[in-house]
């Protein structure tokens, strides 16, 4: 049922606001002349290719945003209330475990953007910018094109190739994290796992540029007009 603006409750204009702040991204991801790597573009014949410069702006662009630091506070508090590495402490507060953990949550982020986005981007001439499939296809392929993306790239000129940026970019982030690890987290196993995770993660992530834009146009119609 129609409510009149001026009669809805105060609370349900703060989720809609909420909800709106949340679409930004979204937003962002249905425009095809969207610089973001995490910005999805529809699928076209072929994409200019980036330059170094544009590769770097790729990186900035994707690292220094608010989004960061929205992703890294929840995974934080997950792996803080599950006491997995790198392991400061059980509790939250004490000796600031759970800021130490935060802070290398985000030192994980830059320096897999940095590795995988840039350096190794531009060593290994891959444009790592993200090609939506969009509505077209069915969901369920659509996942799996996403979460494949992980592994599979594109070379500068177009062509698909393994996503050697990436999978090595994980791995040179999760060596990278025993700079400033715990002790007890600077251990062979837990980079590997880092590792893996860090992958699979890359992959997960393609899901919000791939599925965000219609998530968006159906809040938009179902609860932001109602």
């Amino acid at each position: 049922m129609f409510v009149p603006t001026g009669l809805v409750p105060r609370r349900v204009r703060r989720i809609r606001w909420w909800l709106l702040l949340l679409l930004v991204p979204c937003a962002r991801a249905q425009d095809p002349k969207a610089t973001d790597p995490q910005a999805a573009v529809q699928a076209t014949p072929a994409l200019p290719a980036p330059s170094v410069s544009e590769k770097w702006h790729f990186f900035e662009s994707e690292t220094f945003n608010p989004l960061t630091l929205a992703t890294a506070v929840p995974e934080a508090t997950a792996t803080q209330l599950g006491h997995f590495a790198p392991l400061y402490g059980r509790h939250f507060w004490r000796h600031e475990a759970y800021l130490k953990r935060l802070g290398a949550t985000l030192g994980d982020e830059v320096s897999r953007n940095f590795f995988s986005d840039f350096l190794l981007a531009s060593a290994f001439h891959e444009d790592t910018r993200y090609v939506r499939r969009g509505p077209s296809h069915g969901f369920w392929p659509r996942v799996g094109y996403a979460i494949s993306r992980a592994v599979v790239a594109r070379t500068d000129a177009g062509n698909p190739t393994f996503n050697w940026a990436n999978v090595i970019g994980c791995a040179m982030s999760a060596g990278l994290s025993n700079a400033y690890y715990p002790d007890a987290s600077r251990k062979a196993d837990i980079s590997g796992i880092n590792w893996g995770t860090n992958v699979v993660g890359s992959g997960l992530s393609n899901l919000l540029p791939e599925i965000g834009p219609d998530m968006g146009r159906w809040i938009k119609r179902h609860v932001l007009h109602r």
